[in-house]
């Protein structure tokens, strides 16, 4: 005890000189500062001292009386230090029934690393107690967890699609990707479900499993039937998914495939039904995992993998490892963690498979965790759930329990799995997701999605992987706005565009101390746009080369009047200059910003002069400068008011050139609309952009004319070309 006792401190010591060492990079950027190289550990470091739990595969359940005497006694005697030595060793000899049986102990050592400043570690440990706790008892523990992390609140997904026009209005920011996609009615069934699906290596075939209506051997009744599809892209577009083989597709349910790098190794899932006279005769439980292979073009009599891999519960869901010599699967058998968790099982160089073993209590919850995928160029895991810690999904306030299933990601590190991270809320919405496939590029996401108003009807769906889906998004960006003058936060919307590859990012609110944080893929450029009400749009372009920090700081303008140094006329003249066009882009980039708010101009002079001739000539300065703004920015003529009072309003009495200096002068002030304004503007836009997509319609078919040929002209028409794409439309 003494020596583990020393080696605490030994890391409390070498963690502390660390700090001294620390390389920071300092950058001049746009109204601020950039931090590179934080001095944040790797992961590998961070994760190297978080507790290892080598008992899970090996003993179901941990006991020592005389450990838990002496706990007990520690305790009794607040001996905190000896406490958490004790403690921790017991904790590290868990099993799994442990997580379930002695969430307490998880508890309480979290506590004593909370209490002696070891955060990492007590969040660690807070995150696994409120995976496997019983869900009335976590108030506590969600509470002490809660102080401890950073909530990030993403804006909300019917606001993003507003950024999304708003984006495609604005010339200076890169238009996004498309949204999500219905597949279409050549892959996805209207009346019954469509998922599980799995790409090859080239990304041009789409396997996925479909459930349709059979009729049963009496030919009396139908039934439900599970069989594999396939669809091969040709230029950009998917075919008519067509159905495997009957040596693959049995009388049994067939689905939730994946096949190898070569194309040649199927490995799907096959499962038994109620009706005896189509039972799988070979299966263990009721649903198995099988292999099949491709010989001289024709797929091979399935294989179960046996009973080191399938039990007699169910077992579905195998995807390969890179290395094709790992099967990750998802499985209900006792023994695990919750009412079905994510199992795996080695293959030996004779080709036959290991016992399986559990992937441990990091990855798997109370819940369920299913639909496990292995990115094969990133060596990424991705999966779904509905008990991890954040998700999107709707819940049970009763029960304090998730309804649906969403889908995160992890990574293996330093010998352990860091905790799994939510893709986010432009793939995760309210009903379930789960049963997707990710292309070898890592560029599109496909995955079945079902409706809250349809929640059995699951269809399958496209959508451009968003950063927080990217394999290699595990790059902090983190940075802050404040008022350059006060240091007070600013609160609003901050938006990460990705300039290099077009990857669309979640748009955040900022927290309530001004900061803000993303995960992206490093070594690209972005654009950092940030918008509120009390300042002018924040723009910094900048490459990301490691965990990066950015400092901003910027002019509150808090609704009150505000003007430019800028806009300085030349005498008796209102022509816009070339040097006022950075700072009147500024107000066109709020107008843009702020739908719902009007501004008004009001152009002063100095008492030099005619006293109505500076009148009409503030009016036309005041024009001049509403004009500009309406049509840079295509802004509502009804939005911007402008007047000219002449020398009628002038900020300080006139004694010198300088004080006729400060007279002359243009001044905005804003305007908020009044709630029944901003839904009336609402109710427009909305007719605006609906007419916008109908005449984008009928511009797409007007003029076309039918081109079917009529019946002489058919029979005048060149025989088709024998191409393969066409011998393979032929031969079908």
């Amino acid at each position: 005890m003494k020596h583990k006792g020393f080696l605490h401190i030994l890391i409390f010591c070498i963690l502390a000189c660390s700090c001294h060492f620390v390389y920071a990079q300092k950058k001049k950027g746009y109204k601020g500062e950039v931090l590179q190289g934080l001095g944040q550990f790797s992961d590998e470091v961070r994760l190297g001292f978080y507790i290892t739990f080598p008992n899970v595969n090996k003993i179901p359940f941990y006991f020592n009386e005389d450990e838990l005497k002496k706990i007990k006694s520690l305790e009794k005697k607040k001996e905190l230090l000896q406490l958490q030595i004790v403690l921790e060793q017991y904790v590290r000899n868990f099993g799994i029934q442990n997580f379930s049986r002695n969430t307490d102990m998880l508890w309480k050592l979290g506590q004593l690393y909370e209490i002696n400043g070891q955060k990492q570690q007590a969040i660690y440990l807070y995150q696994i107690a409120l995976k496997h706790h019983k869900p009335k008892q976590t108030d506590q523990i969600q509470n002490h967890y809660d102080s401890l992390v950073v909530r990030d609140q993403y804006v909300p997904l019917e606001y993003y699609y507003d950024l999304v026009e708003y984006r495609r209005s604005i010339d200076t920011l890169v238009p996004p990707q498309n949204v999500f996609l219905n597949m279409g009615e050549l892959i996805n069934d209207k009346k019954y479900p469509d998922y599980g699906p799995a790409m090859n290596v080239n990304g041009n075939m789409l396997i996925y499993t479909k459930r349709k209506k059979e009729l049963t051997a009496t030919k009396m009744a139908y039934r439900e039937n599970e069989d594999l599809y396939y669809s091969i892209n040709y230029d950009g577009f998917w075919d008519e998914a067509q159905p495997f083989s009957p040596v693959i597709n049995s009388h049994c349910n067939e689905g939730s495939a994946t096949i190898s790098r070569d194309g040649k190794t199927l490995y799907f899932a096959r499962c038994k039904v109620t009706d005896f006279q189509y039972d799988c005769r070979d299966c263990i439980g009721s649903c198995d995992i099988y292999v099949s292979h491709l010989e001289d073009s024709v797929w091979s009599v399935p294989t179960n993998l046996g009973p080191n891999v399938n039990t007699v519960h169910w077992d579905s869901h195998p995807t390969l490892s890179h290395t094709e010599d790992t099967l990750y699967f998802a499985s209900d058998r006792l023994g695990g963690f919750g009412l079905s968790d994510i199992w795996y099982s080695y293959k030996y160089p004779d080709g036959t498979w290991a016992p399986s073993k559990n992937l441990g209590p990091v990855v798997n919850t109370r819940g369920n965790d299913v639909s496990p995928f292995y990115h094969p160029q990133h060596h990424v895991l991705y999966f779904s759930s509905n008990s991890q810690l954040l998700n999107f999904g709707d819940v049970d306030t009763t029960q304090k329990t998730v309804l649906s299933f969403d889908i995160y990601k992890t990574r293996h590190i330093a010998g352990m799995y860091d905790e799994p991270r939510n893709i986010g809320p432009l793939v995760n919405g309210r009903g379930d997701e789960y049963y997707f496939a990710i292309d070898t590029q890592g560029k599109d996401l496909f995955y079945a999605k079902s409706e809250i108003d349809d929640i059995k009807n699951l269809d399958l769906y496209s959508f451009p992987l968003p950063m927080e889906a990217q394999a290699l998004a595990y790059t902090k960006f983190r940075g802050s706005l404040h008022d350059s003058l006060s240091d007070d936060p600013f609160s609003g919307i901050v938006s990460v565009i990705d300039l290099t590859n077009g990857i669309e990012v979640s748009p955040k609110y900022m927290r309530p101390d001004g900061t803000f944080e993303f995960d992206l893929v490093p070594e690209n450029e972005y654009l950092l746009v940030i918008q509120g009400d009390d300042f002018f749009r924040v723009e910094h372009q900048f490459t990301l080369n490691g965990d990066t920090s950015i400092n901003l700081t910027t002019s509150s303008i808090k609704y009150n009047k505000w003007k430019f140094a800028s806009l300085e006329f030349d005498n008796n003249s209102s022509n816009i200059k070339a040097e006022m066009e950075t700072d009147l882009n500024k107000v066109v980039d709020f107008m843009l910003d702020h739908p719902y708010l009007k501004i008004s101009i009001s152009g002063h002079t100095d008492s030099d002069g005619d006293a109505n001739a500076n009148l009409k000539l503030s009016k036309e300065r005041a024009m001049a400068i509403r004009n500009y703004v309406i049509e840079k920015g295509k802004i509502d003529p009804n939005r911007i008011l402008a007047e000219g009072y002449g020398n009628q309003k002038p900020i300080v009495e006139e004694k010198t050139p300088e004080d006729k200096r400060i007279n002359r002068r243009v001044e905005f002030e804003i305007i908020k609309l009044t709630p029944e304004e901003i839904e009336k503007q609402r109710e427009e836009e909305k007719n605006k952009r609906r007419q916008k997509k109908e005449d984008e319609l009928f511009d797409e078919f007007e003029g076309h004319e039918d081109e079917t040929p009529g019946p002489k002209e058919q029979e005048e028409l060149p025989p088709v070309e024998e191409t393969e794409y066409n011998k393979y439309r032929m031969k079908r």
